[in-house]
C-alpha cells in the first residue's frame, strides 16, 4: 500500500509539470506528439488528434514531446523552434511553474486544516545571557543572525545547517506587542565529557554507532557490542547508566570500560572527551497554531518560500561541500522517505495521516520546480538560459551545437541517476 501510495503522488507530481509544458504548447499553437508518464516502454497508449498518451512502465519521470523540439527545422509547420521566443520561453517554464502552483494549492489546503508554525519563543532560561538580553516568552523570532524568518521550520533548518560555535554573538529581531526588537548576546556554554556513542534507544547500552574521533572509537569498540560495566559498576540497561553518571558524572579522569562482544568480555580504559555546547537560553514553538481566511493563503506562500529556500540552501551546502552525495536522493529513496511516512503517520489517525502525505507531495512539488530551473544543460532551466540568450541577441545559438550540450548534459544527469540510485538501494537495505 505505501509503494502504491508513493508511486501515486510521485507520478502526480510528474504529470503535472509535463501537463504545464503541454498546455503551454498547445496555447502557442505547437504540435506535441506524445504526451506520457512513466519512462520505458508502452504499457498503455492512445491516438488523439496529433498527440499520442502513453502511459509507461517505469514510473520515475514523463514526457511532452513537441514537434522539431530536437531539430532546427523553422519552417516546420507548428514545430516547438517556429513559435516565438517568447512563446518558447513559456512552454520551458510551465512545467517548473505548474509545479509552485501544485505546491501551492496543497499547502493551502494543509495550512486549511492543520495550522502554520509561528516562531514564538515558549520559554526563556532564567539567569540566561539571553534573558538579560530581553527575550521573553511570547516574543515571535522574525530574524536570527541575519536570515529572515517566517515559520519555526525556517529557524530550525538555519540553525541545522549553521552551528553555533563558542563564543559566536547572536543578533535576533522579535516581535513583542507588536513592536520590532533587536536582541543581541553571547550563549553561555555547557561544558559536558562524553565517550562517544549512540544507543538504539535509551533502555539499551548497545552500541549502534560510534563518533568519529570520540574516545570509544579509539579504543577499538565497534557498532553491535554492549556496555556492561563502569570503573567495576555494572550497567545493565540504559536507566542503570543514566543513574550512574547521575552519581559519577563523568570527567577529565580516566575510565574503565567492560563491554561484550560475541558473547565474551573485554576492557579498555579510556578519557572522556571534552565537549563544550553554546546554550541558546530559550525554547520555541515547533507545534502548529490554527489560522483562517486570507492567513491561509498568506501561510500557504510562506510554506512554498521556506521549500524553496531550503531547497536552494541543501544545494549550497552540497557545492561547497557541507554535504555529500550519499545525502542526495533519487526516485528510489523518495519512494522509500514517502512509504516510512506513510508507515509512520498511519498511528496518527486519518487526518495526519493524509496531511502528512500532502506536505511531501508539497516538499517533492517544490523540490521538482527549483531543480528543474537550475541552469544546467538538459534541465528546463538550462534550455531557458538558451531562449534568454535568443531573445537578448534576436538570433538563436547554433541550434547544433545547444544539441551538443543539452545531450551531454543529458549524460551526465544520468550518470548521477545512477549514482544516486544506487546510494538509495545502500540506504534502504
Amino acid at each position: 500500500m505505501k509503494i502504491l501510495i508513493a508511486v501515486i503522488i510521485f507520478s502526480a507530481i510528474i504529470l503535472f509539470h509535463e501537463f504545464g509544458h503541454f498546455l503551454f504548447a498547445k496555447l502557442n499553437g505547437i504540435g506535441v506528439t506524445e504526451f506520457s508518464l512513466g519512462m520505458g516502454p508502452r504499457l498503455f497508449s492512445f491516438q488523439k488528434g496529433e498527440t499520442r498518451y502513453s502511459l509507461k512502465l517505469l514510473p520515475i519521470g514523463g514526457s511532452c514531446a513537441m514537434v522539431g523540439e530536437d531539430t532546427d527545422e523553422e519552417d516546420l509547420p507548428g514545430s516547438f523552434n517556429a513559435a516565438s521566443v517568447g512563446g518558447r520561453i513559456s512552454v520551458v517554464a510551465a512545467g517548473p511553474v505548474f509545479n509552485f502552483i501544485l505546491a501551492f494549492v496543497l499547502a493551502v489546503i494543509i495550512v486549511g486544516f492543520v495550522g502554520y508554525d509561528p516562531a514564538e519563543v515558549v520559554e526563556v532560561d532564567s539567569g540566561s545571557p539571553v534573558a538579560e538580553a530581553g527575550l521573553e516568552k511570547g516574543d515571535v523570532i522574525t530574524e536570527y543572525n541575519g536570515y529572515h524568518v517566517d515559520l519555526a521550520k525556517d529557524l530550525y533548518v538555519y540553525m541545522y545547517l549553521n552551528d553555533l560555535k563558542e563564543g559566536d554573538t547572536v543578533i535576533m529581531k522579535v516581535k513583542h506587542d507588536g513592536e520590532t526588537r533587536t536582541i543581541t548576546y553571547t550563549p553561555d556554554v555547557s561544558v559536558r565529557y562524553l565517550l562517544g556513542f549512540n544507543r538504539s534507544d535509551a533502555s539499551s547500552m548497545t552500541v549502534e554507532s560510534l563518533i568519529d574521533g570520540m574516545p570509544l572509537q579509539e579504543a577499538g569498540l565497534q557498532a553491535g557490542d554492549t556496555i556492561t560495566a563502569i570503573n567495576g559498576t555494572e550497567i545493565a540497561d540504559g536507566e542503570a547508566y543514566d543513574a550512574y553518571l547521575e552519581e559519577h558524572p563523568l570527567s577529565n579522569e580516566p575510565v574503565e570500560i567492560t563491554y561484550d562482544r560475541d558473547g565474551l568480555d573485554y576492557t579498555a580504559t579510556i578519557t572522556p572527551r571534552e565537549y563544550r555546547t553554546p546554550q541558546l537560553g530559550f525554547s520555541y514553538n515547533l507545534g502548529y497554531t490554527k489560522t483562517s481566511g486570507l492567513q491561509v493563503l498568506k501561510y500557504g506562500a510562506l510554506e512554498i518560500k521556506y521549500m524553496v529556500r531550503t531547497t536552494l540552501l541543501s544545494l549550497k551546502e552540497l557545492v561547497t561541500g557541507q554535504l555529500g552525495f550519499q545525502n542526495l536522493s533519487g526516485p528510489v529513496g523518495v519512494v522509500d522517505a514517502i512509504g516510512t511516512t506513510y508507515e509512520q503517520s498511519k498511528s496518527e489517525g486519518a487526518l495526519m495521516l493524509w496531511m502528512n502525505m500532502l506536505n511531501m507531495a508539497v516538499l517533492l512539488s517544490a523540490n521538482l520546480g527549483v531543480m528543474n530551473l537550475l541552469p544546467l544543460p538538459a534541465l528546463d532551466g538550462g534550455r531557458l538560459v538558451f531562449l534568454v540568450i535568443e531573445a537578448i541577441r534576436r538570433k538563436p545559438v547554433n541550434r547544433e551545437i545547444e544539441g551538443r550540450i543539452h545531450l551531454a548534459g543529458l549524460m551526465l544527469l544520468m550518470a548521477l541517476m545512477v549514482v544516486v540510485m544506487y546510494n538509495d538501494i545502500l540506504k534502504i537495505f
